[in-house]
């Protein structure tokens, strides 16, 4: 046999690193490996190679559901139902449940105790934001944003205008911008999108005929939120 073949002299080698070589084959291999230097460098090139497939792999745990599948394949006339859960954790996961039916519930309550339902954002002839108006049940909750200065014998009476509708008075703004505006059971009943919102400058204490007299400084459309 011609051991100075390129292939066969790797092919050798490598069978020998890999542990394949039978004993006969393995002796005669070992007495050239004693007289043949460049033999002796391939063999290390295989071993080198190999060395990394023999070190050892970290340990790993496997998953229980992978467990419970080889179990299903191996003993398939056994029932293999999956671990009960400790009861803290059931208990865990009942608190949390309850958890978030009760924040469900406590928002419900507190949307339905505040009862805001429409929001109105009036501006000015320029629309520029001016008054935030928000209604609930029984008043409305005004927010100035940039109001013009009103001279003292003058008051803002704020409007309620339905489609083809005529001007109902919902009362006068609050003498410092912000504050409440209480409403009657008639003006409550008046409060349903769609709606214009306005506020016309009037004679102190009000219009005088039930009608805006004065300009229309601000109005807006009332929402529902």
């Amino acid at each position: 046999m011609n051991y100075q073949t390129t292939a066969l002299r790797r092919a050798l080698a490598a069978d020998y690193a890999i542990g394949l070589m039978p004993a006969t084959a393995r002796r005669r291999f070992e007495a050239l490996l004693l007289e043949d230097a460049a033999l002796r460098v391939e063999l290390g090139h295989w071993q080198d190679a190999l060395a990394s497939l023999t070190g050892a792999l970290p340990e790993r745990p496997v998953p229980e559901h992978v467990w419970d599948s080889i179990k299903a394949r191996i003993e398939p006339q056994v029932l293999h139902l999956p671990a009960k859960k400790p009861l803290w954790m059931n208990l865990r996961l009942l608190a949390a449940a309850c958890a978030v039916v009760v924040a469900l519930f406590v928002g419900v309550m507190y949307q339905r105790d505040t009862g805001q339902a429409y929001n109105a954002m009036l501006v000015s002839a320029s629309q520029q934001p001016a008054l935030q108006i928000q209604a609930f049940p029984d008043h409305l909750q005004v927010e100035p944003l940039a109001l013009a200065a009103v001279e003292p014998a003058r008051d803002l009476e704020l409007w309620a205008i339905a489609p083809g509708g005529r001007p109902v008075s919902l009362g006068l703004l609050p003498a410092a911008g912000k504050g409440r505006i209480p409403l009657s059971k008639a003006q409550q009943a008046l409060l349903t999108a769609p709606l214009t919102l306005a506020v016309s400058l009037e004679p102190q204490g009000g219009s005088p005929t039930g009608q805006p007299t004065g300009p229309v400084l601000y109005q807006g459309q009332l929402t529902s939120l």
